[in-house]
């Protein structure tokens, strides 16, 4: 799965929260300071043209959609994270992040319950 930019990104969380939507909508939900029209508009196409969104035409214009799930895209991007930066150890990514965050015993215990509630 191809990486998204940071802008990207903030448009694919905009539009995962709200499942459809036409550009200025997707604007109207952009951090200050806002990018002009033309500018998403260009992104959203962008992110058509590499398989993240597709559009339906609703009147005049076109309200645009996810076309790769939330979930996948963060399977992926935490996968290419772990092989990258940690060797492919989901171990030593997990050491980095507790060590760096000072997570304390209780802290890991309650993770630890929940991923095995979640398996």
């Amino acid at each position: 799965m191809r990486q998204l930019t940071k802008a990207e990104e903030e448009i694919m969380q905009i539009l995962w929260q709200l499942d459809k939507a036409k550009v200025a909508e997707i604007l109207d939900k952009m951090s200050t300071p806002k990018p002009a029209y033309n500018t998403v508009s260009t992104i959203v196409r962008i992110l058509e043209d590499k398989g993240f969104v597709n559009h339906e035409k609703v009147g005049r214009g076109f309200k645009y959609f996810a076309i790769i799930d939330k979930e996948s895209y963060q399977k992926a991007t935490m996968n290419k994270l772990v092989n990258n930066y940690f060797g492919g150890s989901f171990k030593s990514m997990i050491s980095f992040f507790v060590k760096e965050n000072d997570m304390n015993a209780k802290e890991l215990e309650d993770v630890l319950k929940n991923l095995d509630q979640n398996k």
